[in-house]
């Protein structure tokens, strides 16, 4: 196994920092980015951040572990765009639950080009939560977009209108339950007011008013400054990404599977916006879990339209600092 990237002669270390670097733009529950990176001399792990404060929003820890799985696979894509595989260990220490992967046994194979548009994707990739255009998703784009969320036991569903007026009131119903919870206010708060920290959501990435949505969004408990406009998203479709499982190592494959979706979708020119609160309240959690028929439990709703093309995107979310994410001290010299 050689160290070095043979077309460059790089040594392995700069390929996995530069990996754990890039992951950094994926998404995570209200921008709080709780991946953190370690780079070995032939190995990189992923580990959780759990000093964060979301304990009401996410007492379980789903969302983090799934933010987690959407950083761990656009390390996995932006390795393949520098022309490296490796295997990958979820889970691989029950002693260290916040160990959520190892990469290990890495092969130079030669630079995957989907994999470098997906990378490009990434930097464009953002959520932005006004109506969509009333242009409907074509089939054929649907069905790419549900193919590329296929991880590990993780699927995504669509949802036909009468589903959607279901998930509609439930939606309403969780953001009263998180309206009328003192701690949850606190947290978004928190999250909201995060200027010059890397993390949270700004202003400009906000609604300056509720947007005219079938299923309504998180509401914030303050209006941001991003101008909506008077359209309805009434072409956008619904989807549930869910598996047969309700443990850690599923939720990581979730976030992974929402990665592909989301760089998919962000190539096909398709706006995507999570929609987190209808399963954050247990009691909407299992309305969405009937939605499913019982089969398996819901790990996110995601909404899915075509942006509009009148609208600018909104600005990027903040991003933390590479050495804040990514450790490089046990590389020996050799990372960056």
């Amino acid at each position: 196994m050689s160290h070095e990237t043979p077309a460059t002669g790089r040594p392995l270390t700069t390929a996995l920092a530069e990996a754990a670097a890039t992951s950094g733009r994926a998404p995570s529950v209200h921008n709080t980015q709780p991946w953190r990176w370690k780079v070995l001399p032939d190995a990189l792990e992923l580990r959780m951040a759990r000093d964060l404060r979301i304990s009401a929003t996410d007492p379980e820890g789903r969302l983090v572990t799934l933010s987690c799985g959407t950083a761990l696979h656009h390390a996995c894509v932006a390795l393949a765009a520098e022309g490296w595989t490796a295997a990958v260990e979820r889970m691989p220490d029950p002693n260290q639950p916040d160990l959520l992967a190892r990469f290990t046994g890495f092969r130079h194979t030669g630079a995957d080009p989907d994999a470098m548009r997906l990378v490009q994707c990434m930097q464009v990739r953002h959520t932005d939560r006004r109506p969509v255009s009333d242009e409907p998703v074509p089939g054929a784009t649907l069905d790419e977009i549900v193919e590329a969320a296929r991880a590990d036991g993780v699927r995504l569903q669509l949802l036909d209108s009468d589903e959607v007026m279901d998930l509609a009131a439930a939606a309403s119903q969780a953001g009263t339950v998180s309206a009328e919870d003192p701690q949850t206010r606190e947290e978004l708060e928190y999250w909201t007011n995060r200027a010059g920290t890397g993390t949270g959501l700004p202003p400009e990435v906000l609604p300056a008013q509720a947007p005219q949505t079938t299923v309504p969004g998180r509401d914030f408990g303050r209006p941001g400054t991003l101008p909506v406009g008077p359209g309805h998203d009434q072409t956008a479709r619904y989807g549930i990404l869910w598996g047969t499982e309700d443990e850690p190592d599923r939720w990581l494959r979730a976030g992974e599977g929402l990665s592909s979706a989301w760089l998919t979708a962000t190539r096909l020119g398709v706006s995507v916006v999570p929609l987190s609160g209808v399963v954050e309240v247990e009691g909407t959690r299992l309305t969405v879990r009937r939605l499913l028929a019982g089969l398996g439990y819901p790990y996110l709703v995601l909404r899915l339209g075509l942006q509009d093309p009148a609208h600018a995107g909104p600005p990027h979310t903040p991003r933390l600092a590479t050495e804040e994410i990514v450790d490089t001290s046990a590389a020996q010299g050799g990372g960056r």
